[in-house]
Formats: structure tokens, sequence, C-alpha cells
């Protein structure tokens, strides 16, 4: 039993679904970035409060329903990756809150709205 549990668990871990990163925060910028062509299976949702039981307010994801149907109806939408964010568009770090990130997305028009990405998702390069 215990080898049936060690080896399930080195595949999860090797195929990167336990505790994998698909984002940047750009440390001179404070951009955030996903970039697009992982090789990795991801689902991140910004929220609207830093906790994550509150209003989705955008997705990340490798799943091709997440994006094109945007199942979870995020207002800010759903995407691959920031590459497909509508031109002039992008996503700044404002710091941390407890284990959330205070982002900003701002749109090509200059409208801001504040959300709130799981750290656990991106690093700081």
């Amino acid at each position: 039993m215990h080898k049936i549990l060690s080896s399930i668990l080195f595949l999860l871990v090797a195929s990167g679904a336990i505790g994998q990163v698909m984002g940047t925060v750009n440390k001179k910028t404070k951009e955030f970035s996903v970039p697009p062509n992982q090789k990795i299976d991801y689902q991140v949702f910004g929220y609207q409060y830093p906790n994550n039981t509150t209003v989705k307010m955008i997705c990340f994801s490798s799943h091709e329903g997440d994006v094109r149907d945007n199942y979870s109806g995020c207002r800010l939408g759903s995407y691959y990756d920031t590459d497909r964010l509508k031109p002039g568009d992008k996503i700044i770090y404002l710091g941390g809150i407890g284990t959330f990130g205070k982002m900003s997305f701002i749109s090509g028009d200059g409208k801001k709205t504040l959300f709130y990405l799981p750290k656990s998702s991106f690093s700081i390069k």
C-alpha cells in the first residue's frame, strides 16, 4: 500500500499537478504575465477580494471550455495566457495580501479593476 501511495505522489509531482507556478511578475515593471504553450495543466482564478469564496473575476486555464465558454462567468474574462488579452490590456502586481497578490487589470482605455490572485500561482522574477 505504501508503494502505491508513493508512486501516485511521485506521478502527481512529476506531472506538475502539485504546486505548479504558471505566471510571473516582472520585478522591475510589476507586470504579470502567463506565457503561452505551457506544458502543464492549470486553472487559476483571480477573485474580487483576497478570499477564494468571493466572486471570480478572471481565469487563466489550459482547458478549452474554461476559456472559450468562460464557464465560471469571470467578469474580466478567461484566457489561456496574457498574450491573448485585448491590445492595450495589462495586469500589474500591486503587492501581497496574505496568501494573495493584489492585481490591477488595466484595460486599453485606462479603466482599472482590482482582483486578487493566489501567490502560489505566480513567482516574482
